[in-house]
Parts: structure tokens; C-alpha cells; sequence
């Protein structure tokens, strides 16, 4: 295959001084919107909170600072090749362990996500130690996301994602690996265990664990405990409850993504307050009352604004995936036997009965929190770095599943 030969290029974040410059005048033009007395956050973001951070990005928020600091992560682009899609190019933070076993893990962010998710919990993984296994870590940047190409034409779904991701794990040297993923991340990640899984892809572990609601055909152990025991678990009954909530007054942004992101997409690459307001709802409403500072959530905004293709472009994934609205973003591409973890999280946008989640996979590993939301890996890398240890350390389920990489010195 063209793309395994392909060499990797160094990459090196640099924003033009035009680019600021035109952000620096959108700032500047603003136009707010008016806002409802004592409306808080019942009719979408608070007023006084864009203001605030408006100004601070205008004033205060040291773009070239956090350049350098993104620049200190080992990033790459390599050329990936898809079928009927053409060559793209694909961008990536590689960190390697000093550990001669350690075991590449392949980490993939969703939407509004990027690569910088892996930022606070890449030290932890790939740490070496006598207690834990050390991990090889890849992080994309998924396609039409933050640095990497974004497709050309339409249909890029969810075996092109596969396709793309295991080839990079491929052109790296890492025939045999292990899979992580949260929000997108855990969705693509059934795809690329379904198409890719034993033969690459050894165990996988998400932190959204959406399963499917069991069916007597498909599941019957799973729906026959569902029957008799979900009118009598409070627990279960509480789970479900959170996702009927999110899916009353939280989905807007979703069914917009999947059935009109192009007309979205004129606001949100146009107007950096208005890309900022957009996304800045999720990080507060999708976290587990998690501190953001102003320059923490403006650097996250910034990776969307000057990304390559624009932010437009990462919003076609929610089309793509559901089929223009007709079908579930959530839909995943079908059980499989391949090993899996899960995390669960409080503040997690989608729960379920916790046991749902052997209609996911070959269930081997389970672990729950008292912290932490959708963005686990940023709020509470430790828990989440902590139950990888787990799953993939000595005495865990899935410790050497990839043959010749225990995560342990040899």
C-alpha cells in the first residue's frame, strides 16, 4: 500500500500574522445580540460570558504563546491514502515511550474535540514504571479537523474513517494495536474494530459507551434482564433519564450538523464570536463542572478558527455519519468479539443501563467514576489513564493482547 511507505513530515504550528491580524478586526466589528432579563443559560450562552471572553481574546489571550506550547507535542502529517477518496493529509501527534514494550494505542478525539485532548493524559500514558504499562500513543486529527485535510466530495463515512485510521497506525510500523476513543472517537472506533478488529485492532476502550437498546433476537440475555429488573433499578432508570434530557433540550446543535452544516458553516467561519458562543456552550454544559479559564477555552476556539479547512468542514462528519439526518449519529457499526473497556463518567451526555454495554462488544472491563464528563481524557486524564493501566496492566483483561508488547520493559 502507497500510504505504509509514505515518510512522515514534522509539523510545526504557525499561524500568519495576516490571519491575526483579520481575527483581531472581527473582534473588533462585533456585533452582540440582545439577550432576555435573568434569561441565564435557559435560552443558549449568557451574554456577560461572550462578552468577557470577546474581550479577553481581543485583548489579553497570547495566541503565539499557546503556538509554542502546541508546538512542544512530537506532531507530524504523513499522506494517507483512502479508496475512491484520493490522498489525504493527515495530521497527528506521535509520542513514543522509552519502554521497549510498550503498546501503541491509537486515541481519537470527537467533535468539538481535537488532537489536544490527548495533551494532559499522553505524560501519563507514556510514562514507563514497574506498576503500569507504558503506551505508545497516536492522536489524529480527524479529517476536516484541526490540521489535517478535509475530503474533497461527498460520502466519507464511517468505513473511510476506518480505512484512514488504521492505514496511519499501519504507515507507523503498528500492525497490532489497541484503540481508545470518546463522543466521535467511540462511534468511528466501531467501525474500525468491526472492519479492522483481531487482525489489527486487539482492544479498544471508550469513555461513551453506547450501546443498543437490546432486542430478544439480537440480545435476549441482555433484554430479558432489561425486562424483569430495569422497572425495579433505580440506577438504570436514573441513567436513562440523562440521555432523555439531553435529547429534549441539548440535541439542537446535532440535528442542525446532520441535516444543514453548510449553512451553519457560513456563521461559524465568519464570525469567531459566533464560533466561540457555539462551542463554548458545550464545553460548559458537556463537563462535570469542570473550572475553564478564559485562555484554556480560547485556545480550544482558536484550533477550530485557524484550522486548515476552516470550521465549517467539521461539522460534515454529523451529515456524513447519520445519512442527512435520517438515521442516528450514534448508530455503530455492530457488536464484534474483539476485547473492550468502558469508563463510565457522571456528567456523560449519552447513559445507559450500564449493562447495555455487552451490546457493544466482548465487554472485559468496567470502571466507574464519581468525576468527570465528556471530555474525559482533559477533565480527569488520571481516571481515564488510570482504568487503561488497569485493563491493559498485569492481572488486567487485556494485558498483552498485542503479541510482543506486554507495556512492560522486556
Amino acid at each position: 500500500m502507497s500510504d505504509t511507505t509514505n515518510s512522515e513530515t514534522p509539523f510545526k504550528l504557525s499561524v500568519s500574522d495576516a490571519e491575526l491580524e483579520l481575527l483581531q478586526k472581527k473582534l473588533e466589528l462585533v456585533r452582540f445580540p440582545d439577550e432576555l432579563d435573568s434569561a441565564g443559560w435557559d435560552y443558549g450562552v449568557p451574554l456577560a460570558d461572550v462578552k468577557r471572553l470577546t474581550e479577553h481574546w481581543k485583548t489579553k489571550f497570547d495566541w503565539r504563546k499557546a503556538e509554542a506550547e502546541i508546538n512542544m507535542l512530537p506532531m507530524f502529517t504523513r499522506d494517507i491514502e483512502v479508496e475512491e477518496f484520493g490522498t489525504l493529509n493527515v495530521h497527528y501527534v506521535h509520542q513514543k515511550s522509552d519502554v521497549k514494550g510498550a503498546i501503541p494505542l491509537l486515541f481519537v478525539h470527537g467533535w468539538p474535540g481535537d488532537f489536544l485532548e490527548v495533551r494532559k493524559i499522553l505524560p501519563l500514558l507514556t510514562a514507563g514504571g514497574t506498576d503500569h504499562p507504558s503506551f505508545h500513543v497516536v492522536a489524529p486529527s480527524l479529517p476536516g479537523f484541526g490540521f489535517s485535510e478535509a475530503p474533497r466530495k461527498p460520502g466519507f463515512k464511517g468505513a473511510q474513517y476506518a480505512e484512514l485510521l488504521n492505514k496511519l497506525m499501519l504507515s507507523l510500523g503498528y500492525d497490532e494495536y489497541v484503540y481508545q476513543g470518546g463522543d466521535w472517537g467511540h462511534i468511528l472506533g466501531t467501525h474500525v474494530v468491526k472492519l479492522h478488529g483481531h487482525k489489527h485492532v486487539k482492544a479498544w476502550h471508550t469513555n461513551m459507551p453506547v450501546g443498543t437498546i437490546p432486542t430478544i433476537t439480537q440480545f435476549p440475555l441482555v433484554f430479558i434482564r432489561s425486562l424483569f429488573t430495569l422497572p425495579f433499578d433505580r440506577a438504570s432508570k436514573d441513567r436513562i433519564a440523562v440521555s432523555r434530557r439531553f435529547g429534549v433540550s441539548g440535541r439542537g446543535y446535532s440535528t442542525q450538523q446532520s441535516t444543514r452544516p453548510q449553512t451553519l458553516g457560513y456563521s461559524l467561519a465568519d464570525s469567531p464570536v459566533g464560533l466561540l458562543a457555539w462551542i463554548y456552550e458545550k464545553l460548559v454544559g458537556w463537563t462535570d463542572k469542570y473550572p475553564w479559564t478564559e485562555d484554556e477555552v480560547l485556545e480550544w476556539i482558536s484550533i477550530y478558527w485557524f484550522s486548515r479547512s476552516g470550521p465549517a468542514a467539521s461539522l460534515r462528519i454529523y451529515y456524513e455519519m447519520s445519512n442527512g439526518g435520517a438515521q442516528s449519529i450514534g448508530t455503530h457499526a455492530g457488536w464484534t468479539s474483539v476485547p473492550l473497556g468502558v469508563s463510565y463518567f457522571p456528567a456523560e451526555l449519552a447513559q445507559f443501563p450500564k449493562y447495555w454495554s455487552h451490546t457493544i462488544g466482548k465487554l472485559v472491563f468496567e470502571s466507574e467514576h464519581d468525576a468527570g464528563g465528556h471530555f474525559a481524557a482533559f477533565e480527569v486524564p488520571d481516571k481515564l489513564a488510570g482504568d487503561l493501566r488497569k485493563m491493559y496492566g498485569k492481572g488486567g483483561p487485556a494485558h498483552s493482547v498485542v503479541p510482543g508488547k506486554s507495556g512492560y520493559d522486556v
